[in-house]
């Protein structure tokens, strides 16, 4: 099926084409004999996902709960299927406290229910006061998290599933990871993405406790030694979350071709042998991909309303300088359009290798770029934000370094003010915050592995070649030289610097796209469902209506 690498829908085009959805007629089934025409229902299962698009149910407007990368990476794939036409159902906690946040902010109102009438709800909200209350989500697997980790997946496997009666399970992350096992033993196709390395150990005894019959799917779960028996291992020999998913799933799928490739040859830290056989594993039965993931249509520095101006790539180094010192404001840092600024988007947790580095190097990149007046911005949670706060207060740099608690139009306004995306992370199995960057003219400068090996290659401006500045030693010294390159480059004249970055915007329009990515998860469906899912809109297709109506509006 030919995709056009022109689609990119925005925010206000995907509410357009969302009205206008209409769902496949049917498809014929590769199996001999299998005359089935019924549109496959699939059933996306998520902890978190940043947005959902509005024609999907009366709650789609409240729905925004993120920790991280996991949450853009969810709702861009939803959001993108949903375009293209496929019956896309959604499983995501009901964080009631913080989905009242956004109705009390203008997002929607009224109450939540967990489920409708699935002819026109598609976003089914798993109910249980372990989510009710939390105000803010970390992405650690601790106590709390496994609370809401057993919580979700009862309501799922007891609940969701048996209503929605999907034909397949795509879940994500490791708070899903005893779903794979229920859905194998159901017969139910499954595929689990692996978005990071993540994971909890929980007993069979403690997950029954939880209401959820272990005991029904236990063998298709993945134990930290090998179990004489359910009696025998059931108080004792704990179930891994990670690792039962990826055992457990008919197909695994990475968001990163290099990132994969680190964990099966044991080049990447923190991924046990373990996880490195059973993917290997995966591999050699012929069901395990890698898909790169493209940045949502909404991050589109040409049509996203957080930008004070927006901008295309023949305007970006004029506009984006009105977007530098309207965040300066905000901020509270010094007003200054030519300042070189570096934005942090990503979480600030301590036990972050990345955290840390960084962490090491900002009072000496100050220092050094001072009469350039380089800043820096941070727009992320975690607890790391106490640890620069107290770098920037003993320097006295609170005009030139701003640390914020992550906000969605604060997030977006980064990209479009900046002029370098920080990356220096040990582990990236995305790399999906460095093409946000590019798409905006914000080009990153971070560590050469996975993710942002795939997305970033150092730029050449000589050569009109790369897009970005990468450090190989994950080091003070790696991290500092990376950012020299990237003030070197800051440094060249105008017209030099606005031609590099025009052509680097450009090329990643080009490079990403989210149907794209779509598509390559519908082949996979296929595959798994043995049935083509022929009747699908284009990327062409949605691109055309969309013109076509913004045309006539």
């Amino acid at each position: 099926m030919a995709l056009s690498t022109a689609a990119a829908a925005t925010g206000q085009q995907r509410r357009i084409i969302v009205q206008e959805r209409r769902p496949m007629s049917g498809f014929q089934s590769e199996i001999a004999g299998d005359q089935s025409t019924t549109e496959p229902r699939i059933l996306v299962v998520t902890p978190e996902a940043s947005f959902l698009p509005e024609g999907m149910g009366s709650v789609s407007r409240l729905v925004a709960a993120r920790t991280g990368t996991l949450a853009d990476l969810s709702a861009g794939l939803i959001g993108a299927l949903d375009d293209l036409g496929v019956d896309v159902h959604v499983a995501i906690p009901n964080y009631r406290d913080i989905f009242r946040n956004r109705s009390a902010q203008g997002f929607g109102q009224g109450p939540i229910p967990r489920i409708g009438p699935l002819a026109a709800e598609r976003v089914h909200l798993a109910q249980d006061r372990a989510f009710f209350y939390p105000t803010k989500l970390t992405p650690h697997p601790g106590e709390d998290a496994v609370k809401i980790a057993l919580a979700f997946q009862r309501e799922v496997i007891n609940q969701i599933i048996p209503e929605v009666k999907p034909d397949l399970v795509h879940c994500h992350d490791w708070m899903t990871g005893l779903i794979p096992a229920m859905t194998r033993q159901m017969g139910i196709p499954c595929l689990y993405t692996l978005p990071n390395l993540n994971t909890a150990q929980v007993t069979l005894s403690a997950i029954e406790e939880r209401g959820i019959d272990a005991a029904s799917f236990w063998q298709h779960c993945y134990f930290s030694r090998m179990p004489a028996g359910y009696e025998e291992t059931r108080n004792s020999n704990p179930v891994d979350m990670l690792l039962s998913a990826i055992f457990a799933a008919h197909f695994v799928n990475a968001t990163s071709p290099s990132f994969l490739a680190e964990v099966i040859e044991g080049r990447a830290p923190f991924a046990g042998h373990t996880i490195q056989v059973e993917l290997a594993n995966k591999a050699r039965a012929g069901c395990l991909a890698a898909v790169s993931h493209a940045p949502d249509p909404s991050f589109d520095p040409s049509r996203d309303g957080a930008l004070y101006r927006r901008y295309r790539s023949e305007d970006h180094f004029i506009t984006k300088a009105f977007n530098k010192l309207h965040l300066q404001e905000i901020l509270g840092l010094t007003p200054d359009s030519k300042a070189p600024l570096f934005f942090w988007p990503t979480r600030l947790d301590s036990a972050r290798p990345g955290v840390a580095l960084m962490a090491g190097v900002l009072s000496s990149i100050l220092e050094k770029y001072k009469s350039q007046g380089l800043q820096v911005v941070f727009v992320a949670d975690g607890d790391g934000q106490a640890l620069m706060r107290q770098i920037v207060s003993d320097r006295g740099a609170q005009s030139r370094v701003a640390v914020r608690d992550f906000d969605p139009k604060l997030y977006r306004l980064g990209y479009g003010a900046a002029d370098f995306v920080l990356a220096p992370v040990l582990v990236e199995p995305c790399g999906l915050a460095c093409r946000i960057g590019q798409r905006y003219g914000a080009l990153p400068v971070g560590y050469d592995t996975g993710g942002i090996h795939d997305a970033v290659t150092h730029l050449a401006p000589s050569a009109g070649k790369g897009n970005g500045f990468l450090f190989r030693f994950f080091d003070a010294q790696g991290l500092t030289w990376a950012v020299d390159q990237a003030m070197a480059f800051f440094g060249f004249g105008p017209a030099a610097r606005d031609r590099q970055v025009r052509r680097v915007m450009t090329q990643t329009v080009d490079r990403d796209d989210a149907y794209k990515t779509a598509f390559q998860y519908i082949d996979l469906y296929s595959r798994m469902l043995r049935r083509p899912l022929n009747h699908l809109k284009s990327s062409r297709c949605v691109a055309e209506e969309t013109g076509a109506q913004m045309a006539a509006a």
